[in-house]
């Protein structure tokens, strides 16, 4: 099995080359270059060093991964012929994907890989930039930059930002989380004469001249707690300050128990938002939910019974679970299937077969009674115990209506109440039919007899009266003011 010898030319010029890269590269019958677009070359093809290099391969492929595949593919054809050196820009073991490749293929035993070494980038950069590693930092690529891999209190040094293109992705992902003036460095040819260090607010990164494959950009990390509220890291600091022993008083009483009213309180305040489709309002109602997710997280970790890591593992794996059309290999043609393996995989993870245990034992726990009500009747129909159209429910709509008519004139204040939510039941029943979320259609009604009667209100202020000074035709008068004028 003959070896492939994969080497660093380095961040910048002849001169930063260690002494046993350059005799390897001079001595070698068979030189690859991942690219020639890099200074060492120029000095190397003034000395007579002949070279493949993989320019044209990245004009064939419009995915990075594919690049990188082929290149393996042929370096590894080529060492069947006899050993070669494969050199790279940096260090092999420094955001080069081609070599990790190579490396995995070495792991299976397809071919024998040596490093050469090499000096990486990164030391040269922090000595441009004047900052120290020990600080913390990440390496990211910038072909490949996810926003939920950014971590603010750290610097970044952001590699393979090399033309206008990349340079705006870039830029409009770290504007989600920094200000668009943000003072960053683009950093050319760290470390050699060549070096140009450049500082220009975020804003303007994708206008800087003289981006190239030796480029790459430093971004400091943010020192005050304000500049990273987007972060979810702050938030957690933030509200385990709170329940800290230096925290707020009111936060450190709190228990699950004691939070349980507010947590319906945000949630309903959110349903409202949503009704009034109040896009900031939405935003800020989210926030007061996750608030008291993350407080009853940040308890369940201060009594040691769990942690946010927890919750959001529990969840993400049964996401996974529950979706095997997307992270599997399951297939699914509509909503209603991907319901009905929902349901499935959902008995199956409870470890039980139905019947076991009485169906509506834990179903709607703690919701209010119209939820509870559509939630018994869904789980009812799905084992058949429903009517076979919207007729029959109708027809339960009006016999109760009838039986509680009925028990009004016996006076029965029991039976009259036990009758009314007969009615409140079947027309729950007859929403199912038509796809009617009661509890949606009950809040939207809500809304809308509050902004009438606002309406109503508004004009008896307006008037300098009171309510008593107005007949009950004359309000409804205003009423119908606000319906014609489709106020609600």
């Amino acid at each position: 099995m003959n070896t492939i010898t994969v080497v660093g030319l380095g961040a910048g010029d002849l001169e930063q080359l260690p002494l046993g890269v350059y005799r390897l590269i001079k001595g070698s019958e068979t030189l690859f270059l991942r690219t020639k677009e890099h200074p060492v070359v120029n000095d190397l093809t003034a000395e007579g060093v002949e070279f493949h290099s993989f320019d044209e391969i990245y004009e064939k492929h419009d995915r990075f991964e594919e690049v990188y595949e082929e290149i393996t593919q042929i370096l590894v054809s080529q060492a069947e012929k006899g050993p070669l050196v494969y050199a790279v820009p940096g260090h092999p073991l420094v955001a080069e994907k081609t070599v990790q490749l190579l490396l995995e293929l070495q792991q299976e035993g397809k071919i024998d890989v040596k490093v050469g070494g090499g000096q990486s980038f990164i030391d040269a950069l922090f000595a441009s930039v004047g900052a120290d590693p020990i600080d913390g930092f990440q390496l990211l690529d910038g072909t490949s930059l996810r926003l939920q891999d950014i971590h603010m209190n750290q610097q970044l040094i952001i590699g393979q930002v090399y033309d206008g293109f990349i340079a705006s992705e870039v830029k409009l992902t770290l504007m989600e989380l920094y200000p668009y003036d943000y003072e960053v460095m683009l950093v050319t040819a760290a470390g050699s004469k060549d070096e140009q260090v450049e500082r220009i607010p975020l804003v303007e990164l994708d206008r800087a001249a003289g981006l190239s494959n030796l480029t790459s950009l430093y971004v400091p990390a943010v020192k005050g707690m304000e500049d990273s509220f987007k972060q979810y890291g702050t938030l957690r600091e933030i509200i385990s300050t709170l329940r800290g022993p230096d925290g707020c008083p009111w936060d450190k009483e709190q228990t699950h128990q004691s939070l349980k009213k507010y947590l319906i309180e945000e949630t309903y305040e959110l349903l409202e938002a949503i009704d009034e489709d109040d896009i900031d309002h939405i935003v800020e109602e989210l926030g007061d939910v996750l608030l008291q997710v993350m407080l009853h997280a940040q308890i369940g970790e201060d009594e040691g019974m769990f942690t946010m890591e927890e919750v959001i593992e529990t969840i993400a794996s049964k996401m996974v679970r529950r979706h095997p059309h997307v992270f599997g290999t399951v297939e699914v043609e509509d909503a209603e299937q991907v319901t009905a393996n929902w349901d499935k995989i959902k008995q199956q993870e409870k470890g039980g077969v139905e019947g076991q245990e009485p169906m509506l034992k834990n179903t709607a726990k703690g919701m209010p009674a119209l939820l509870k009500a559509y939630e018994y009747q869904k789980k009812a129909a799905k084992v058949g115990f429903d009517w076979p159209d919207v007729k029959g429910a109708w027809d339960k709509v009006w016999e109760e209506l009838k039986e509680f008519e009925s028990e009004v004139e016996k006076s029965s204040e029991t039976a009259i109440k036990k009758e009314f939510g007969d009615i409140l039941f079947a027309l729950v029943n007859v929403a199912r039919f038509y796809k009617i979320f009661p509890e949606e259609a009950l809040a939207m009604t809500n809304s809308k007899f509050y902004r009438r009667f606002s309406y109503v209100e508004e004009k008896v202020h307006s008037s300098g009266k009171t309510f008593d000074d107005f007949t009950l035709e004359e309000l409804d008068s205003f009423w119908n003011e606000a319906k014609n004028k489709n106020i609600g």
